[in-house]
């Protein structure tokens, strides 16, 4: 069988590089209470898509998630979790749905940040003409993408243990200048009860 010159696979695998680089996406959506939010992916059979998210803030950082087939059929569901990692593959040709549902909460607005990227099904027969660097390529854009969720996760649990902090702070800084009100209204009333005991009072 003859081989393709290098610079002929090159720019095949660079598009390839490229194609799979784009099937992974990040997304910062705000959930509002008692709403949902939906998505969807046209997949083919065997192909694998998996959803990374991560509740930012609002409420007790929770929320349901589940992923449906073109059937309407829920394949994956998550209730009430503040993280996870989804994974599925399609059992047929189609729109797949996932969604992110505040709907339990009345309330509180919920920030989530969530990747979705995907992996292309290759047949057997379609693999053995697969070139080696196009096989090395499919799976630095499979480890580039594990890099970037992991990014994605850390930025968010830092933005949430900031919020948090912040939200420590300022109670602790409202207490405490509570705490120094009751104090000096104390004090005022006890320098004031302790004047009118000892005030000698004249009989006419």
């Amino acid at each position: 069988m003859a081989r393709l010159p290098h610079h002929r696979l090159l720019a095949p695998c660079l598009f390839l590089f490229f194609h799979l680089a784009n099937l992974s996406s990040a997304h910062l959506i705000e959930v509002q209470a008692s709403k949902k939010e939906c998505f969807f992916e046209d997949l083919h059979k065997n192909d694998k898509m998996t959803v990374t998210y991560q509740v930012g803030g609002g409420g007790h950082l929770d929320i349901d998630f589940w992923i449906a087939d073109p059937d309407g059929t829920a394949v994956a569901k998550y209730i009430k979790e503040s993280t996870g990692t989804v994974s599925i593959t399609a059992a047929k040709d189609g729109r797949h749905d996932y969604c992110f549902s505040n709907q339990m909460s009345t309330i509180a607005d919920k920030i989530v940040s969530f990747n979705v990227h995907g992996v292309i099904y290759v047949g057997e027969g379609e693999d053995e003409t697969v070139a080696p660097i196009e096989r090395e390529i499919r799976s630095l854009a499979n480890g580039l993408t594990s890099v970037k969720d992991e990014q994605e996760y850390i930025v968010v649990r830092e933005r949430t243990h900031r919020n948090t902090a912040e939200s420590t702070n300022s109670r602790v800084k409202w207490w405490s200048i509570l705490q120094a009100v009751v104090l000096f209204s104390v004090v005022a009333f006890q320098v004031y009860y302790l004047q009118s005991f000892f005030e000698v009072k004249r009989v006419i």
